[in-house]
């Protein structure tokens, strides 16, 4: 079992970040937030696709002041991201859950100082966003773009929020690679109390994405790194969800929602798997209870895996078997195999529910 880092618990708006409390997911919308319309629909697809926590862009004083609208439409906690300009952050303190500035952008200590006054009164947090790509003048003249600057650039902020008096603080470290994302996440770990929000950024295209931060989140999250997470796609919303609960679900941090086992394309298949697999794929997305179904194409491995699933198939020349907890309980034609494999799915889903 994974031992996650033991972290301050601050709250973003109802949703618990850090402590004992679940890895929440987030994500963010690419409208102009002055668009309301365009900005409340964006968050409730990401609230129906399964976000947590929705943060939008307040590059000037139009979208700040269309905060208000949007927060009264919404469901999702709203974090407001600021860069340059401190006084959007106070005119956002005043409606959204939460500030993310950017230490390399947002001014002088004193500008910080008046965010920090701004949300003490409204009892809101503040992430850290610290970016590889703008650090602050000091830090990246002396380490450059690197995990040592990341890491001293936040605890420097880190310090001066709580000189301040000011505790709700959480922390991004994000790079647009793996190996400086890992490392300096690692760095900063033992060194502050306060929860990670987790993030590769500027990742790229949903191939590119998922890769970078499969990689970069699974490998902290094993190590029991990260508190909150977002995966940056260029793209459409719900795939940075899809991708964001998919790598939480395969690292073992959560143990909901279906884990699908089955081969590869080889020329031992006797069905249609990839048929097979996909039907089955978008048949069991909604089902929360952590089942293992396998669906495999030949003899060769299809019964071992079978003996290890919750429900599997195991596909022959033209027929097949269908198995729950390792017992045959249909021998049918290919053609009626997913039907019924499907009905013990979500039987055995019923049976998991009701033992809660």
């Amino acid at each position: 079992m994974i031992k996650r880092y033991k972290t301050n618990k601050i709250y973003v708006g109802e949703v618990a970040v850090g402590g004992d409390a679940p890895i929440s997911v987030q994500s963010m919308t690419y409208s102009k937030t002055a668009d309301v319309k365009a900005t409340v629909e964006q968050i409730k697809r990401l609230h129906f696709a399964g976000a947590d926590i929705v943060r939008v862009a307040v590059p000037d004083f139009e979208d700040a002041y269309a905060l208000k609208e949007i927060k009264k439409e919404i469901k999702l906690p709203l974090v407001a991201d600021i860069h340059f300009n401190y006084r959007l952050a106070l005119i956002a303190s005043e409606v959204v859950d939460c500030i993310r500035i950017n230490p390399g952008n947002i001014g002088s200590k004193s500008r910080v100082k008046e965010v920090v006054k701004a949300c003490l009164q409204r009892d809101i947090p503040i992430r850290i966003g610290v970016n590889s790509g703008s650090l602050e003048k000091q830090f990246d003249l002396k380490y450059g773009a690197t995990a040592k600057g990341m890491v001293e650039s936040a605890l420097y902020n880190i310090k001066y929020l709580e000189d301040l008096g000011f505790s709700k603080i959480k922390v991004s470290l994000k790079a647009s690679d793996v190996a400086r994302t890992v490392e300096a996440y690692r760095m900063l770990r033992d060194k502050t109390p306060h929860p990670f929000h987790l993030g590769v950024t500027e990742a790229g295209t949903l191939f590119h994405s998922t890769i970078k931060s499969s990689i970069a989140l699974g490998t902290l999250l094993l190590e029991g790194i990260g508190d909150t997470l977002r995966v940056s796609i260029t793209g459409e919303l719900e795939e940075e969800i899809n991708v964001a609960r998919a790598i939480l679900k395969d690292s073992g941090v959560v143990k909901s929602g279906v884990n699908i086992i089955s081969c590869p394309t080889c020329g031992r298949i006797e069905a249609d798997l990839v048929k097979a697999v996909s039907e089955v794929e978008e048949r069991v997305k909604d089902i929360k209870a952590p089942l293992n179904i396998s669906v495999m194409g030949c003899v060769v491995n299809a019964i071992g895996e079978a003996k290890h699933a919750d429900v599997a198939i195991a596909y022959g020349k033209g027929q097949g078997l269908v198995m729950k907890k390792g017992e045959v309980v249909a021998k049918l034609k290919e053609s009626d195999l997913v039907d019924k494999f499907m009905e013990i799915v979500e039987e055995v889903a019923k049976e998991h529910d009701k033992s809660l």
